[in-house]
C-alpha cells in the first residue's frame, strides 16, 4: 500500500511588492547532465523527464494516474477553503493538470503549469481558467520575484535533488501576501514495501540496498518551510491506501508510477 500523503498550506510575511513577469525558459533551466552545486544529486533529472514523457506517450495514461487525481482533487479543496481569488496561480510539476480540472476560473484568474516533461504538457486536460504552459525544472523556476498569488504542487517535489532551494525559490516567486498549497509523499510512503525488501535481502545477501525512493519525514517540512521564509504554516497528513491483489500487481503499478515520475 502507499501512505501517506502530506498536505501544507501557506501564507507568506505581510510586504511590499516587486515586479512581476515571466523571463524565458531557457535563462534559468540547465542544461542536461548538470548539477546542482549545493545538493547531494539523488535523481537523474534527465532521465526523470525521460520517463515522464514516455508516460505521456501511453495510450492510457489515465490507467495510473489515479493518485495524481485524488490528490489534485484535495489541493483544490484546500484552495476553495481560503476566503480570496487568486488573479495568477502557478503549478508546478503540473503534469496533465490534476489540479487545474478541479478549480474554476471565478477562483483562479489565470493559470501557468510548469513541468519537466513536454509531453505531459501537451497532453493537458481541459480546463475553463486560461492557462500557459511553460516547460521548466521544478529546480529552477524561470519567475521574477513576487509574481504570483497562488503556488500549488502535487506530488513533485520530492524527486527533486534540493528540496530547501525549491522551497526558497517558491518564496521567491509568490507575492508577499501569497498562498502556496502543497502536497508530497510523506516518509512512510511504501512502508510495507521497504521493510519486505530490507528483511528479505539482509536474509540473503545479509545486508540490504535501498530501493525506494527517500521520502521527506512530516516532522522536517515544518523547518524546511520556515527556513525557506514562509510563515503562518499549515501541515495535514492524510493516509491513501491503496491495496493490491498481490506482488506482480504491486509491481507493475509501481513501475508504470516510476515511468510518470511519480516513484522511483
Amino acid at each position: 500500500m502507499m501512505r501517506p500523503v502530506g498536505l501544507w498550506r501557506l501564507w507568506r510575511r505581510p510586504g511590499t511588492s516587486g515586479s512581476a513577469g515571466c523571463r524565458k525558459v531557457a535563462s534559468v533551466a540547465p542544461p542536461p547532465g548538470s548539477t546542482l552545486p549545493r545538493a547531494l544529486n539523488i535523481f537523474d533529472r534527465d532521465l526523470k523527464r525521460k520517463q515522464k514523457n514516455w508516460a505521456a506517450r501511453q495510450p492510457e495514461p489515465m490507467k495510473f494516474d489515479y493518485l495524481k487525481e485524488e490528490v489534485g482533487s484535495r489541493i483544490a479543496d484546500r484552495v476553495y477553503d481560503i476566503a480570496r481569488d487568486f488573479p495568477l496561480a502557478l503549478d508546478i510539476g503540473s503534469g496533465r493538470g490534476y489540479i487545474a480540472q478541479h478549480l474554476n476560473k471565478e477562483t483562479v484568474g489565470k493559470f501557468f503549469q510548469t513541468d519537466i516533461a513536454e509531453n505531459a504538457l501537451k497532453n493537458s486536460l481541459e480546463t475553463d481558467i486560461p492557462s500557459v504552459s511553460v516547460l521548466a525544472d521544478e529546480e529552477f523556476l524561470p519567475f521574477r520575484e513576487n509574481t504570483f498569488d497562488l503556488v500549488v504542487s502535487s506530488l513533485s517535489l520530492h524527486w527533486v535533488n534540493d528540496l530547501p532551494r525549491a522551497l526558497e525559490q517558491i518564496h521567491y516567486v509568490l507575492k508577499p501576501d501569497g498562498v502556496f498549497v502543497g502536497a508530497m509523499f510523506g516518509g512512510d510512503t511504501l512502508y510495507e514495501l521497504r521493510c519486505s525488501l530490507q528483511l528479505a535481502e539482509t536474509e540473503r545477501e545479509g545486508g540490504f540496498s535501498p530501493h525506494i525512493s527517500p521520502f521527506t519525514a512530516v516532522n522536517d517540512l515544518g523547518h524546511l518551510l520556515g527556513k525557506a521564509g514562509f510563515n503562518t504554516l499549515t501541515v495535514d497528513t492524510d493516509e491513501i491506501q491503496v491495496n493490491y491483489p498481490g506482488m506482480f500487481e504491486l509491481m507493475e503499478d509501481l513501475q508504470e508510477k516510476k515511468r510518470s515520475r511519480m516513484l522511483t
